[in-house]
């Protein structure tokens, strides 16, 4: 048998000062280390299985002689059956490492989220939307409650104050809420259904958005109205102007005409190509120049320092208040976006042309997808003599 340490007082253990591991007795095998700078600690030194173990038990004075001691012996009894304690304490250190990274917020979960999937957003404008709805109607009710906890109730009690009042806004941020749950659930922070599902869910508690939502409509200038305007329209100087009246001229959104540039316009083809990053539905658009649309865009001034067809004065794109300040100068009760609608209205009712060919002119996704897969092309030539008559009418 193994010599027997004699056991030492706490006196005598708080005399020791030589470098080296001092043996104090009372438990086989317990050490006081003390190290060229004079740090103690205790070390249980022990054999497990066929491996000798020097397990730490603490630092000294802040574990006493007596607590060293009561470790040491719960150290041995647990080798006595059969367990490695440095095994165990490792196997616990990787359990409470794995339950802290699966104790997210949902706040962390959510900048988790928009951090992953931001970069694919198209419009810079879309993440800081996300931020500020939840930052102002989720965090304030879950934003620090884990992301594991997050149930009906609490997906409620952020909705239903503006479900009604702001149902846009409410609808929108439910969609991003479910999107945080779903993305936690895949990364293994939650489990079971998401409580912000809509349909076989959130549909039976709440009204539906189409029954509280106000609809606000572009306004939009009556077909009649429009020769007179556009004759207003061209006397009025500025690239403002300009880029209001091709919008007008090739039915495209504000954006997609403010952002136009050079490259993208081919005037022999008489072609105008946007490109899908800069489109609403992500696909490239071909729009067919009427004869005054390269007219307008002939007589406009080329800077060699700036790529756009409509710079602003100060460098840059025009902003989508510039066109709407325009029109509050010309005292007409319509915005930008609603010239679309006009166009839409005079194919309907003063042309023969179908609807699919306006809705094809006005780039919008086809809601049948039956018909978007049979077709195949973009029907630009058929849409060229519709885009001529519409300049011809509102000369």
């Amino acid at each position: 048998m193994p010599k027997k340490a004699k056991e030492l007082s706490a006196l005598a253990v708080s005399r020791l000062s030589v470098a080296g591991n001092h043996a104090v007795g009372g438990v086989t095998g317990l050490y006081l280390y003390i190290n060229d700078a004079n740090a103690r600690s205790w070390v249980l030194r022990i054999v497990v299985g066929d491996k000798r173990r020097h397990i730490g038990l603490g630092g000294y004075p802040d574990v006493t002689l007596a607590q060293a001691r009561d470790k040491a012996r719960a150290a041995r009894d647990e080798v006595s059956r059969g367990i490695d304690p440095i095994v165990q304490r490792r196997a616990l250190a990787s359990q409470l490492r794995a339950q802290q990274a699966a104790d997210k917020t949902f706040k962390q979960a959510a900048q988790a989220y928009i951090e992953a999937h931001g970069d694919t957003w198209k419009n810079p404008k879309h993440r800081a939307q996300w931020v500020s709805t939840l930052t102002t109607y989720a965090y304030p009710h879950v934003g620090e409650l884990a992301v594991r906890d997050i149930g009906q109730g609490h997906v409620l009690s952020i909705l239903e104050p503006i479900w009604k009042t702001k149902n846009e806004t409410a609808s929108r941020l439910r969609g991003r809420i479910e999107s945080v749950l779903d993305w936690a659930t895949a990364r293994g922070l939650r489990s079971g259904e998401n409580p912000a599902r809509w349909k076989g869910h959130l549909d039976k508690l709440l009204p539906a958005p189409s029954k509280v939502q106000k609809v606000e409509h572009h306004r939009a200038l009556p077909i009649d109205e429009m020769p007179a305007f556009m004759q207003a329209l061209r006397q009025r100087e500025g690239l403002a102007a300009r880029a209001l009246e091709f919008a007008i001229l090739t039915a495209a959104r504000s954006g997609e005409a403010r952002g136009a540039i050079w490259e993208e316009i081919d005037a022999k083809a008489k072609v105008w190509t946007i490109p899908a990053e800069r489109m609403k539905a992500g696909r490239e658009h071909r729009v067919p120049l009427s004869d005054a649309a390269l007219h307008l865009l002939k007589a406009l001034p080329r800077l060699a320092d700036s790529p756009l067809v409509f710079p602003a004065p100060r460098g840059g794109q025009l902003s989508d208040m510039t066109l709407n300040a325009v029109m509050r100068r010309m005292q007409v009760d319509a915005v930008p976006h609603g010239f679309r609608s006009t166009f839409r209205d005079w194919v309907a009712e003063r042309t023969n042309h179908p609807r699919e060919l306006a809705e094809q002119a006005l780039a919008h996704t086809l809601e049948s997808k039956v018909e978007a897969a049979y077709r195949r092309g973009d029907a630009l030539e058929k849409r060229r003599g519709m885009m001529q008559e519409w300049a011809e009418f509102i000369k």
